[in-house]
């Protein structure tokens, strides 16, 4: 009875936004004039995933699986979920190829239609699994699992970052729906762009703090446990000031997000290390002894590795730099000839502006990165890396209300 009791209370938090996509500083109605007709229906989704978590919770049918069974059942789910995606993209090049014809592209979809039930099917039960797998490492590391951890894969909406083009800020962050196409977002970011002076784009998203969470579909399990642990932590930290005051500031904004990912990957390392350790990452390759002085060298050294994210870091510095001496347009200039050169090193990045900082540099759990010099990252970091305890970190940032915060709390020794 207490479940029941916990999970009802749990579903009235849905109510309250509990996602980044969600929540929007100060007035709407201008942005809302260009996207009131594509946004997306959180609360029919919640709605829906709510009555499907509910029914999940009263049959429960994982607890007559060993654990290895449960582990299989996943493990089974994920390779089907890679079948699908191999099937769609080879459909998709069917209707692209003029020599396929119309009986192999419409065998395919009937294909695909077999297997999407199959996924229908098996879906549900990997999710009640991994939810009670991530639950177990979390209620380890001395979390209280309220809510309780629900989570469901999903397409997910689209999200609309808009950012002044005078400095890198989210102004609005507005979830879109997942059937609109490339086209539609070009034209949301074209008139939004033109009619407000601002920087706009359209982003995906992997995973939304709602409840239960919404988790892109993929058949990558490692990505996925992080996901679900980094949302479910999203709902956690709702429940205190941090998470409450999201948007309250750019500080707070970021806090909330390296909070997540760092937390959120230390649980998904873990789950993935006991329930599937033949998806652990190799150990790193022994170090080669040193040539000696009288050695020739064994030949040319190799070309330099392309590393993305400090290139995106320098990219960061030096977009700041012009945005506060004032030349807006010298750092659009600038960003447009970075994003060239990305793609001639492999990396397509579709439009490199103020409103992809704003969005992608609020995860600052790497020194490097799209975060550039934000000094806020930085001290999650540090205190994440002098915390005793994953709950001792989560519980100190969970409390905090501003990044001066923060900056105290590291200040003060530990005793």
């Amino acid at each position: 009875m207490r479940r029941f009791a916990s999970l009802l209370i749990a579903l009235v938090l849905s109510l309250t936004p509990t996602a980044s996509e969600l929540r929007m500083p100060g007035p709407e109605a201008g942005i809302r004039h260009y996207t009131w007709d594509t946004e997306f229906d959180y609360l029919s989704w919640i709605a829906r995933a709510a009555a499907l978590k509910l029914g999940q919770a009263t049959q429960a049918p994982h607890r007559f699986l060993d654990t290895e069974a449960q582990s299989e059942h996943v493990r089974a789910t994920m390779a089907l979920v890679q079948h699908i995606l191999n099937a769609e993209e080879q459909l998709r090049r069917l209707h692209a190829d003029p020599a396929s014809t119309p009986s192999e592209r419409d065998a395919l979809a009937a294909e695909l239609e077999r297997l999407y039930t199959l996924r229908e099917q098996a879906a549900p039960l990997a999710e009640s699994i991994l939810q009670a797998q991530v639950s177990a490492v979390f209620a380890e590391e001395g979390f209280a699992v309220f809510p309780p951890l629900l989570y469901h894969s999903t397409p997910l909406p689209w999200a609309l970052i808009v950012s002044p083009r005078d400095h890198i800020a989210q102004q609005h962050n507005i979830s879109l729906r997942t059937e609109l196409t490339l086209a539609d977002h070009i034209r949301i970011e074209d008139e939004v762009t033109a009619g407000m002076d601002v920087s706009a784009l359209v982003v995906p998203v992997g995973g939304i703090g709602v409840y239960p969470t919404m988790v892109a579909q993929t058949s990558n399990l490692n990505w996925l446990v992080e996901t679900i642990a980094h949302e479910w932590l999203h709902n956690y930290l709702t429940l205190r000031p941090l998470g409450f005051l999201y948007y309250h500031s750019r500080e707070l904004t970021t806090m909330n997000e390296t909070t997540a990912t760092l937390a959120g990957r230390q649980v998904g390392e873990a789950v993935i290390a006991r329930y599937y350790p033949e998806r652990l990452p190799p150990p790193p390759p022994p170090v080669e002894p040193q040539t000696s002085p009288e050695e020739p060298p064994a030949g040319p050294p190799p070309p330099p590795v392309f590393d993305f994210r400090a290139e995106m870091h320098e990219t960061r510095l030096q977009v700041d730099a012009l945005l506060e001496a004032g030349q807006i347009d010298e750092a659009e200039a600038y960003m447009e000839a970075r994003r060239l050169f990305f793609w001639e090193h492999g990396f397509a990045i579709r439009k490199l502006n103020q409103a992809y900082f704003a969005f992608y540099g609020s995860y600052a759990d790497s020194p490097t990165g799209p975060a550039g010099a934000d000094p806020v990252g930085a001290a999650v970091r540090e205190l994440y890396a002098l915390s005793p305890s994953l709950k001792d970190f989560v519980g100190r940032m969970a409390w905090l209300t501003s990044f001066e915060g923060l900056q105290s709390l590291l200040a003060v020794p530990e005793s």
